[in-house]
């Protein structure tokens, strides 16, 4: 290669350089071509080691820190309309002793499946209010990650206690009790929005 080349390629990098530290250091190949990247500059970069495959079609630079929430910021990237729930939520918010094997992401009815090769995911479809209500935007290494608060987290895990199972939506009340802050109202409208008011008040009332 030519120092003219060269200098052509490493004015290309650093412009890319730019542009993904704009973006937290995470791109999509979509994201990354609709800001100018150009897709040999893209998988020039990943050849040479300047930015790393983190998913199918997810990069993230090389040498920027390593992610706090790998898992979280990636289906965060690849599923943006998903919202982290259930015992994903439970693991972020503190609130469980379960380890999750696979992300939880709610996605609205009609959604279309995401297709990850890693990590695993597990959806659940929501609908209405339920899936809008109690979104909270977190910033994790640079990306917004939609999570249900802790209170609408609740409310989903007794609407589907069946599949993550009542012992674990009683641990999590339990270890929410021992919060300073315990919003009673959020989780009575919570409740209404998810359809469980009555199976949730004995519970609530006995262990808060």
């Amino acid at each position: 290669m030519t120092s003219q080349n060269t200098h052509i390629s490493e004015s290309r990098f650093a412009k890319a350089i730019k542009i993904f530290k704009k973006h937290g250091g995470i791109l999509r190949t979509s994201q990354a071509l609709q800001a100018g990247i150009h897709p040999g500059t893209l998988y020039a970069m990943r050849d040479s080691g300047k930015i790393e495959v983190i998913s199918r079609g997810v990069f993230r630079l090389s040498d920027i820190p390593p992610l706090g929430n790998p898992d979280l910021v990636t289906v965060a990237t690849r599923v943006s309309q998903g919202v982290i729930c259930l015992i994903s939520a439970l693991a972020f918010h503190e609130l469980t002793t379960q380890i999750p094997h696979e992300v939880h992401v709610a996605l609205q009815r009609g959604a279309e499946e995401p297709r990850l090769d890693y990590p695993p995911v597990k959806t659940y479809r929501f609908t209405g209010e339920a899936f809008t209500a109690g979104r909270d935007v977190h910033d994790l290494d640079g990306i917004g990650v939609r999570i249900y608060s802790p209170e609408k987290t609740l409310a989903d895990c007794f609407k589907f206690r069946n599949k993550v199972g009542l012992d674990t939506v009683i641990e999590a009340i339990r270890f929410y009790r021992e919060r300073k802050k315990i919003k009673i109202d959020d989780l009575m409208r919570y409740a209404s929005v998810c359809r469980v008011n009555k199976t949730m008040r004995p519970y609530l009332e006995a262990i808060l």
